[in-house]
């Protein structure tokens, strides 16, 4: 086997003598070799081990075990998934133990026996592997459409909403705040349904100039205005057979409202300066983060328009309102920038990942996906953090201890819960405590007990 296809295992231990005896029993595994703390950090950034196994007491002597707990410490911060087995004299059991509980997999006390040690290496390396096969299967179950990425309730009825109404030729009008995803869900449905051979074609109608917006539309004719030298096709017959996705349709001027009704009724456009009826086979797609229904009231949207255009009208919830969505999509875009950027971050601070839960991201997805496409620019180590993704001093300060506690506690249970699967004695676990305790302060916090 090639020795770049093997597991990866480093062993910081200061002793040369035993170093070489255990380089030569790990033949197996590709042994990196690290004396003291600085070696150790240093080799997990460069070749990011499965396993660390580490002799707890470490240079300088007058340092000894501190120093391998600070070594902990970091390896945990720097390499979450990494597995720390921790060497320990044979009667220091108290620092072993205190190690487990500062991240540590599982401490062996010496002196050295190779079978024993062999076997805790292998149960590493297989719980290694499952971990990482978990949150492979995780991120495909966590993608319920093409292109979308949620576990919230909410998000999973609407895909499932969206499947149900792909092969029908209703007009959909796609509804919410700006940045919550509805180009994403619009593209979806066109995916899914029986046009997705054809093109999609988009129209931000509150980007193009009210002179424009018709031949836009519609196209014109060769000598239709000044500067019309030639005959263009509009956007709508552009997209002949396939999609029309016009978002901000509330943004659409009143006069260009009636030329749309028409068409939506009739199916056939006239392109500017031309007389011939053009049939058109098209599928209507709407996107707004307007109140359609109180335009209607004053009159700034037609009312015969907003129930041809509204045939399904899906509302499109907030970020801040998605149970599980935040983090589960902050680790889709850090993901994603990571590759683009040839970055090694792997993950988030724990205080980043505190911010990212309790920030109510008023600019939604869009909002997100720039903090953290930043925050794999500046992170320095393998974890991004609150400063990197410019967020530490964004939180109004709360010097109200009972809702500063309230929200902690809360975000902490619903964090706990989303890395586990609703799995609630692996959420105790995370958490440090007991089931009971968590049932009482799941009923407390009015949490549910499903993700679906």
């Amino acid at each position: 086997m090639a020795k770049n296809n093997l597991n990866k295992l480093l062993i910081v231990e200061d002793d040369t003598g035993l170093q070489s005896q255990l380089r030569w029993h790990f033949d197996q595994f590709e042994v990196i070799m690290a004396s003291n703390r600085e070696e150790a950090i240093n080799a997990i950034r460069l070749h990011e081990p499965a396993i660390v196994l580490q002799d707890l007491g470490l240079p300088p002597d007058d340092e000894g075990v501190e120093e391998g707990f600070k070594c902990i410490q970091e390896i945990n911060s720097l390499a979450p998934a990494t597995k720390i087995i921790v060497m320990t004299g044979n009667a220091d059991y108290e620092n072993a133990v205190r190690a487990v509980a500062m991240g540590a997999y599982d401490f062996y006390q010496k002196p050295v026996n190779p079978d024993t040690l062999d076997l805790i290496l292998e149960r590493a390396f297989h719980i290694h592997q499952l971990e990482k096969q978990n949150r492979l299967l995780q991120e495909q179950v966590q993608s319920p459409l093409d292109g979308v990425i949620a576990c919230d309730a909410q998000m999973v009825k609407i895909c499932r909403m969206i499947e149900k109404l792909a092969p029908a030729s209703v007009t959909v009008t796609l509804t919410g705040e700006s940045g919550t995803g509805k180009e994403v869900l619009a593209r979806a449905l066109h995916n899914c349904s029986p046009r997705k051979d054809s093109r999609m074609v988009a129209i931000n109608c509150a980007a193009v100039p009210e002179n424009l917006m018709e031949s836009e539309l519609f196209g014109y004719e060769k000598g239709a205005f000044t500067g019309a030298n030639k005959r263009t096709l509009g956007k709508v017959e552009m997209a002949n057979h396939g999609t029309l996705f016009l978002d901000e349709i509330g943004d659409m001027p009143l006069p260009l409202q009636a030329k749309l009704l028409r068409f939506l009724q009739e199916r056939h456009i006239e392109r500017l300066g031309g007389r011939e009826e053009i049939p058109v086979d098209v599928r209507v797609i709407c996107a707004t983060n307007k109140d359609l229904q109180a335009m209607v009231r004053d009159g700034s949207f037609r009312e015969d328009l907003y129930y041809r255009i509204c045939e399904m009208d899906i509302h499109i919830p907030p970020l801040r309102e998605r149970r599980g969505d935040k983090l589960l999509l902050a680790r889709h875009f850090l993901k994603k920038a990571a590759q683009k950027n040839h970055s090694s971050v792997t993950g988030f601070s724990p205080e980043a990942t505190e911010i990212i839960e309790s920030y109510d991201w008023p600019g939604n997805i869009r909002e997100m996906e720039n903090r953290v496409n930043r925050g794999v620019v500046m992170a320095d180590d393998k974890l991004v953090g609150a400063e990197d993704l410019g967020m530490v001093q964004e939180q109004e300060l709360n010097l109200n201890l009972r809702e500063v506690r309230y929200k902690a506690e809360r975000a902490a249970i619903l964090s706990a819960l989303t890395m586990t699967d609703y799995n609630i004695s692996s959420a105790a676990k995370l958490l440090g405590v007991t089931r009971p305790t968590l049932y009482d302060l799941i009923k407390k916090y009015n949490i549910p007990l499903s993700s679906s």
